[in-house]
C-alpha cells in the first residue's frame, strides 16, 4: 500500500538532531512552543511509531511524520 503522506528529505549536519528541532527545521511547525505541544500530544511518530520525546535524538535513515507530511532525514 502506497505511502499517503508526502515525503521530503532532510539534510542534517552532524550525528543527530533533536525531534523538536527537525519539526521547526523541516517546516512542520512554526515554533519551538509548537513542536513541544504536538510532540507532547503524541502527534508525531518516529519510523511509525508515536513519539512523546521532544529531545529525543534523530539519525540519518530516520522518518519523522506530522500532520500528513513526512521528512526522511540524511546526513
Amino acid at each position: 500500500m502506497a505511502d499517503q503522506s508526502k515525503s521530503t528529505e532532510v539534510a542534517i549536519r552532524g550525528d543527530s538532531i533533536e525531534l523538536a528541532q527537525l519539526l521547526k527545521f523541516g517546516g512542520l511547525v512554526g515554533t519551538g512552543g509548537e513542536a513541544k505541544q504536538v510532540i507532547g500530544a503524541g502527534q508525531v511518530s518516529l519510523n511509525g511509531a508515536t513519539e512523546t520525546q521532544r529531545g529525543k535524538k534523530i539519525v540519518p535513515g530516520d522518518r519523522v511524520s506530522y500532520n500528513g507530511q513526512t521528512l526522511v532525514v540524511r546526513g
